[in-house]
C-alpha cells in the first residue's frame, strides 16, 4: 500500500507540478504527517524531490525529471475499461483503483494529449441508471467481483418471483453485466443470470473454477436479450394509430408499425404489433388514449373499453 502511495506522489507532482502536503494529503486520502514521513522516503531513494517553504510553497520535482514508474497492474488495466463510469465502478470496489490507473496514464501522456484528455473529461459524463427511480440496493457486488475476478465459487441464497421464492444456489460467476442501472451475475452451470440486487446471503468459497475458453459475455448477453424479448412479445395486436399516436411508440411497437404498418385513407396506420399479457398491454395502449384503436385480439380490444368506462365514470360529474 505504500509502496503504490510513494509512486501515486510522484505522478502527481508529475502531472500537476508543485503541490503542497495538505494538497496532497487529501488527493491520497492520509494524514499530512503521512505525507512527510513519504516525501522524506522518497528523498532517500534518491528521487529529485524538492519542498519549498512560504504561502506559494510545496513539494515540486527537479526540473525535466519524469519517474518510468507508469506501468498498469493488472487490476488497474481493467478498471480503465470503467473510466467512463465511476459509479459503478466504485460499487464494484474499483474507485481507488480506477484513480490510480487513471493518474497513471495522465502522467504518461504528453502534454498536448494530457490537456486535451483532460478537456474530454470535463465534457462527457455517462449517467447509467434510468430516470425516476432510485438505484437498487447492492451491498453483495463487491464480493461478487471479488469471486469473478479471481475464479471463486459462490454459495448464495437468492430470491426470485416463483414459487419457491428463496432458493440456494452453488453457482460459478463468469462476469458481471450492468444493464440500466441494474447488475447481473451471469453465472454456470448454465449459464444463467441473476439479479444481485435479489441475492440474500452470500459465501465466498475457496474452490476455484475455470471459465469454458469459448464462454464470451457480450455474446451471450446479447443472445440472453433476444431470448427475454421473444419470452416477453408471446401475441400480436391489430391496431390502429394516429399520426400523433405513433410518434408516440418506442421499442418494439415502434419498430414493428414501421415494419407492417399501412397507411390508410383517413391518415391513421394499420399495423401488427407484438404485445405482452392483456394487463401490460392494456396499461401501455391506454397511455396513448384517443390515439390508438384495437382491432383484434377481441380480449384486449374489450379490457381497453372497459377500462375507458372505468376511466369516464370515475370522473364524471
Amino acid at each position: 500500500m505504500r509502496a503504490s502511495r510513494l509512486v501515486s506522489i510522484l505522478l502527481l507532482l508529475q502531472s500537476r507540478g508543485r503541490m503542497t502536503a495538505a494538497e496532497l494529503a487529501a488527493e491520497l486520502e492520509v494524514s499530512v504527517r503521512t505525507v512527510y514521513r513519504d516525501v522524506g522516503a522518497l528523498h532517500a531513494a534518491g528521487v529529485p524531490l524538492y519542498g519549498d517553504a512560504g504561502h506559494r510553497g510545496g513539494y515540486r520535482l527537479l526540473e525535466g525529471y519524469r519517474t518510468r514508474l507508469t506501468g498498469l497492474s493488472p487490476q488497474e488495466a481493467g478498471a480503465l475499461f470503467l473510466s467512463g463510469v465511476p459509479g459503478p465502478a466504485a460499487e464494484l470496489g474499483l474507485g481507488s483503483v480506477l484513480a490510480a490507473a487513471q493518474l497513471k496514464v495522465h502522467a504518461g501522456l504528453p502534454p498536448v494529449l494530457r490537456e486535451q484528455a483532460g478537456r474530454i473529461q470535463s465534457r462527457f459524463h455517462l449517467d447509467a441508471p434510468g430516470w425516476y427511480a432510485e438505484a437498487d440496493p447492492v451491498p453483495f457486488l463487491p464480493a461478487v467481483a471479488d469471486a469473478v475476478w479471481n475464479g471463486r465459487l459462490l454459495q448464495l441464497r437468492y430470491r426470485r418471483w416463483r414459487e419457491p421464492t428463496e432458493v440456494d444456489r452453488r453457482l460459478e460467476p463468469y462476469g458481471l453485466v450492468l444493464k440500466a442501472g441494474r447488475w447481473y451475475l451471469v453465472a454456470g452451470p448454465g449459464p444463467r443470470t441473476y439479479r444481485v440486487d435479489q441475492i440474500i446471503e452470500l459465501h465466498l468459497l475457496e474452490e476455484e473454477f475455470t471459465v469454458p475458453e469459448d464462454f464470451d459475455l457480450a455474446a451471450f448477453w446479447q443472445q440472453h436479450q433476444a431470448r427475454f424479448h421473444a419470452w416477453l412479445h408471446t401475441a400480436d395486436a391489430v391496431v390502429r394509430v394516429s399520426p400523433a399516436g405513433a410518434a408516440r411508440l418506442r421499442g418494439a411497437a415502434a419498430r414493428a408499425l414501421q415494419a407492417s404498418g399501412e397507411v390508410q385513407p383517413d391518415g391513421w396506420t394499420r399495423a401488427v404489433l407484438p404485445i405482452e399479457s392483456l394487463d401490460h398491454t392494456c396499461r401501455e395502449f391506454l397511455a396513448l388514449g384517443s390515439e390508438i384503436e384495437v382491432l383484434e385480439p377481441a380480449a384486449l380490444r374489450e379490457r381497453m373499453a372497459a377500462t375507458a368506462r372505468a376511466i369516464a365514470a370515475l370522473n364524471a360529474s
